[in-house]
């Protein structure tokens, strides 16, 4: 493949050098990374974390609940939390949103229940999205 274009349209970054967020990520959920971030693939915008039906899920970072409902295809019972102007989280698949839009939640709150709305088994799809684009979530969170 050509190599990304160097211009100022959005060019992408390599992975390995990944925007600093200055914020203190954590993970969103106890559990084994069973699907990755895959750049530019639809179904892979995100990591999926699996777990069982009604584990607690967490907010990754303080911020502002800006979505909580099933209007999204593919994302299920979802909650996005705004962290600031550039960023943001998305968690779903939830079984039950524990949260409403304009709340505001501290890192490590429990904002949902796992569950397997829109999907097949129980697991949390997790988001980062920098700027409305979605970023690698392991390139952020603390190794484990």
């Amino acid at each position: 493949a050509p190599a990304a274009s160097t211009g100022t349209s959005g060019a992408q970054r390599p992975a390995a050098a990944p925007v600093a967020s200055g914020i203190r990520w954590q993970w969103p959920a106890q559990g084994v990374v069973i699907a990755t971030f895959v750049e530019g693939n639809a179904t892979r915008q995100g990591i999926d974390i699996a777990g069982s039906s009604g584990q607690a899920v967490n907010a990754a970072a303080d911020g502002v609940v800006v979505y909580s409902g099933a209007g999204l295809v593919g994302y299920g019972e979802l909650i996005i939390v705004k962290h600031n102007e550039q960023w943001l989280s998305a968690y779903g698949h939830n079984r039950k949103r524990l949260v409403a839009e304009g709340q505001a939640v501290k890192a490590g709150q429990q904002i949902a229940e796992m569950g397997r709305t829109g999907t097949d088994r129980d697991k949390l799809h997790f988001e980062i999205r920098y700027n409305g684009k979605p970023v690698d979530p392991q390139l952020y969170l603390p190794k484990r």
